[in-house]
């Protein structure tokens, strides 16, 4: 395979690295012709540092490797974009993409109304999500130790402590949402005398169930950032059993006893 082609213009080339299956694009580097030898040859990342003047080895520390899946020249043949599958964050900074600063420079996805334009659905929903956000904080607690946190504590006690407070919070929103019913099944009772008490009681028991579930998830995300789960790839195993058929008689199938 003849790659000189692409270090005619330049000793080094620009290089794209595009994750596989959610086609986001993970980081730019630089790679020369021995790097981009050594990536074909290994099946695996190596850029050329601009600043240290050396080839590396991506993941070669961290362990956050990126495997090849393909190499595609542009249409000059001077930048290359790399697809991948990628292990563990691709930022140095621990997020799963380098650029995660959504709008830092300008952001032109704001319509009239000041909603964001989502267009692949055609709808207006907002720039992030709170779970996003959370998930950002968190990851950044993970990075930055400090005394006062509760987030802190729990990456600092490791992951059993993190999977009893999962499994803690998992048990109280079973008990808020049996409340939830109980008072709701109450309210509904007393619809002709319309008791007052009663959808107040039903209230309180969904606004502790909500509570609840937000600690859950919480958890949930502290454990995801723990073990290095991405939200994307969250979303990406949900969009694919969304498109699947049949799931529902599988289960019923399925031997459900335990």
């Amino acid at each position: 395979m003849d790659l000189t082609k692409y270090f005619i213009k330049a000793p080094l080339i620009p290089a794209v690295i595009q994750e596989k299956n959610t086609k986001k694009v993970l980081m730019l580097a630089y790679m020369n012709e021995e790097s981009l030898k050594k990536t074909v040859e290994t099946g695996y990342t190596w850029f050329y540092s601009r600043s240290r003047k050396e080839l590396w080895n991506k993941g070669a520390t961290s362990g956050h490797v990126q495997k090849v899946i393909s190499i595609t020249g542009d249409c000059d043949d001077d930048t290359l974009l790399v697809e991948v599958e990628q292990t563990g964050p691709a930022c140095h900074t621990g997020a799963e993409t380098c650029f995660f600063q959504e709008g830092g420079v300008a952001d032109f996805r704001r319509n009239e109304a000041g909603d964001t334009a989502d267009f692949a659905g055609g709808e207006n929903v907002t720039s992030d999500s709170p779970l996003h956000e959370l998930y950002r904080v968190v990851r950044e607690r993970q990075k930055t130790f400090s005394e006062k946190s509760y987030t802190c504590y729990l990456f600092q006690k490791g992951l059993d402590k993190i999977l009893k407070k999962c499994g803690e919070e998992c048990s109280e929103v079973i008990i808020a949402a049996k409340n939830a019913d109980a008072a709701k099944s109450i309210a509904a009772g007393d619809k002709d005398s319309d008791d007052p008490e009663a959808r107040e009681r039903k209230a309180e028991a969904q606004s502790d169930l909500r509570e609840e579930i937000c600690d859950l998830l919480y958890h949930l995300t502290v454990l995801m950032v723990n073990e290095e789960i991405s939200l994307d790839e969250i979303d990406e195993i949900l969009k694919q059993r969304s498109q699947k058929i049949g799931n529902l008689k599988n289960f019923h199938e399925s031997n459900h006893s335990s």
